[in-house]
């Protein structure tokens, strides 16, 4: 039988635990404290990290190098993307205001539309919005049956904000009630105010959220140029995803974007800085949920990508979705326009750069970060189509022509690999007389014969027994010589003769020859039973890919 637990001395011993006490080892936490001890989990670090990103400056997106805490731009965002979301709860939302007081450490985010009900929770007991912004884990969007395109989900929220600041002020107006509520935090959400209820007007709803971030929390005395920045740019964000109907307003000034594609044009003006030759983007709105658009990357795809708002910078399935269009049709054109290309989907995709805004049902993401999105394509609630139309006008792109210049960069330099060399000696070539000053100052004035077979290189011998091996080298051609007109690329690889009178010669891919001081030999000599028919399909290789006339 059972009783009360107990112990048999006011403090347990904890084996092994190095004069701890099990009450110093073993602890409960509340799931406060547990955020204020590990806020790693829930809003990312708290330290300072080093990282390129985006900012917005001087009219343009610049990619640069920034120094910044990312679980102080996370509070931020809570509470920008949960202003946000509510064009989504009221389509009649058509403001959005951000104000960052540098010099206060206060920041204000305010949107129009629909408030807050002021009225109390029957079952919790508090005003709505108290519970909303100040008691964890409450949410309205836990049902998962109910498909919601917003940003929120798991019920932390505009509350991880309240937590990680030394004031938090939640004012809402709410026109059908007639009422407008404030309220005040602090202390890392473990004070709070009593809610103050006034009247306002029929029909005057708002939020407006101001809070001062706990900066002791995230190793900082003041809010710093890169967070700002970072902070700024996130409001540009939500003009460039919002829309039209939507004006946003930093620090009391309008941002000058009215539609994503605007917003892509930010990329485009930076990208284009200094170049002689414009980055050109394609855009499309394929319906109300999905807007896309893609420009030529040099060197590494790359994505500017948002699910309900919310910046995905490590993109996420909703990414691969819209690129695998785009890449697979790319890879198909490509190499039907040069049928050596052999292009795959990866080469394609380091060539292209790729916007996406999209609104996707009840959204899943790889932490409470959210910055990847892991939801299933089956899962997104719509499709993302890209018309014909988008995808020819694609094939006329920059994009077409950088990856077709990269294949061709490709080709050469797997051609090179078989380059040749101006070397005395050579290796490793069955069958090879070589001339004893090939390689050597006289090459030039060497002559290389080609022969038809291993008897007519036993007449040429014969003749150079008389003259001497000094200044002439024989190599028997086996079979029929490869037409490299009608040979592609592989073919060419692949072609032993090709690849031995290149090492012979000592031919490089690509290069322009003014003389044939630089290679092996200075002369080729044919002697064939065919000479004007072999002659021609010899002279192409060397005159196609290495433009030098030697015969």
């Amino acid at each position: 039988m059972t009783g009360p637990l107990h112990s048999s001395s006011g403090h347990n011993a904890a084996a092994g635990g190095g004069g701890k006490t099990i009450e110093e080892m073993y602890q409960k936490k509340t799931q406060l404290e547990h955020i204020l001890l590990r806020p790693d989990t829930y809003i990312g670090s708290v330290e300072k990290h080093t990282q390129t990103l985006w900012v917005y400056e001087d009219g343009a997106m610049v990619n640069r190098s920034v120094t910044y805490v990312p679980g102080l731009y996370k509070i931020f965002d809570e509470i920008l993307v949960n202003a946000a979301d509510n064009k989504q709860r009221d389509p009649k939302m058509d403001a959005l205001r951000v104000e960052i007081d540098v010099d206060g450490c206060s920041i204000s985010v305010y949107n129009n539309g629909d408030g807050i009900p002021v009225e109390v929770h029957q079952e919790e007991g508090v005003y709505v919005p108290e519970m909303i912004f100040g008691h964890l884990l409450t949410s309205s969007n836990y049902n998962d049956n109910e498909k919601k395109t917003t940003g929120g989900r798991n019920g932390y929220g505009a509350k991880l904000t309240n937590i990680f600041s030394t004031e938090f002020v939640i004012e809402t107006a709410d026109g059908r009630r007639q009422k407008k509520y404030k309220q005040v935090f602090s202390e890392n959400m473990g004070k709070k105010s009593e809610p103050q209820i006034t009247k306002c007007k029929q029909g005057e709803n708002w939020t407006r959220v101001t809070f001062k971030p706990d900066l002791a929390k995230f190793n900082m005395i003041h809010l710093e140029d890169d967070v700002v920045a970072l902070m700024r740019k996130r409001v540009v964000d939500m003009a460039g995803t919002l829309g039209k109907t939507v004006k946003v307003e930093l620090d009391g000034h309008r941002v000058p974007i009215k539609s994503f594609c605007d917003y892509v044009d930010l990329y485009m003006k930076s990208a284009n800085c200094d170049r002689p030759d414009n980055f050109k983007k394609i855009y499309e709105q394929v319906n109300d949920r999905w807007e896309v658009c893609v420009s030529q990357s040099e060197g590494q795809f790359q994505q500017v990508s948002f699910v309900n708002r919310i910046a995905t910078i490590r993109g996420g399935t909703h990414v691969d979705y819209v690129t695998n269009q785009i890449a697979t049709h790319v890879m198909a054109f490509v190499n039907k326009k040069n049928k050596n290309a052999n292009m795959k989907l990866h080469n394609v995709k380091s060539h292209l750069w790729v916007f996406v805004n999209a609104l996707i049902d009840n959204p899943a993401f790889d932490s409470q970060t959210k910055e990847t999105l892991t939801t299933r394509q089956g899962s997104f609630g719509s499709k993302c189509e890209l018309s014909s139309d988008f995808l020819k006008k694609v094939e006329k792109s920059s994009v077409i022509d950088n990856v077709l210049s990269w294949a061709d960069f490709k080709l050469s330099k797997e051609l090179k690999k078989t380059d040749g060399s101006k070397k005395s000696r050579i290796s490793g070539i069955p069958k090879l007389e070589d001339a004893n000053e090939a390689g050597g100052k006289d090459s030039h004035k060497c002559t290389l014969i080609l022969t038809e077979g291993d008897s007519a290189k036993a007449l040429a011998m014969s003749g150079i027994a008389v003259v001497g091996r000094d200044y002439y080298g024989v190599f028997p051609l086996r079979g029929k010589l490869l037409n490299v007109r009608e040979a592609n690329h592989k073919q060419i690889m692949d072609n032993a003769e090709i690849q031995n009178i290149k090492q012979i010669l000592g031919l490089q891919h690509g290069k322009q020859y003014d003389s044939t001081k630089g290679l092996r030999y200075g002369h080729l000599m044919i002697m064939t039973d065919q000479v004007w028919h072999i002659a021609p399909i010899l002279y192409q290789p060397i005159k196609l890919k290495f433009c030098l006339l030697m015969l």
